[in-house]
């Protein structure tokens, strides 16, 4: 059965730093991503990775802040999260395709971790 089991959310003062984890299961993927969603706002694309690694993408909102890596031996991703706002307050989802083209639909989800930065 495949899953993707996040983890790694909480509750942290602006400018501090958190890392997510992504645990997938049940096969291994091509492109890995994280999308956050916010109160009352649609899902954002967040950042997201290659399965060699060698490609990496972010939101202009996160670029320098954040750092999205792979550990290929464990089938996890990590969302190095740095220098946080109140802003980046959300449901953070992490996702994966067997797809590494950008334009295709993530087909597989996690349930979500909550990250709140308080001000």
């Amino acid at each position: 059965q495949v899953q993707l089991v996040e983890s790694g959310g909480g509750l942290v003062q602006a400018g501090g730093s958190l890392r997510l984890s992504c645990a997938a299961s049940g096969r291994t993927f091509n492109r890995y991503g994280w999308f956050r969603q916010a109160p009352g706002k649609e899902r954002e694309f967040v950042s997201a990775i290659t399965r060699t690694g060698d490609n990496t993408y972010y939101a202009d909102s996160v670029k320098g802040r954040f750092t999205i890596s792979r550990e290929s031996a464990k089938n996890t991703v990590y969302l190095q999260m740095n220098s946080l706002k109140p802003e980046d307050t959300a449901v953070y989802y992490c996702a994966a395709s067997v797809y590494t083209a950008t334009t295709i639909p993530y087909d597989h989800w996690g349930q979500g971790t909550q990250v709140t930065v308080s001000s």
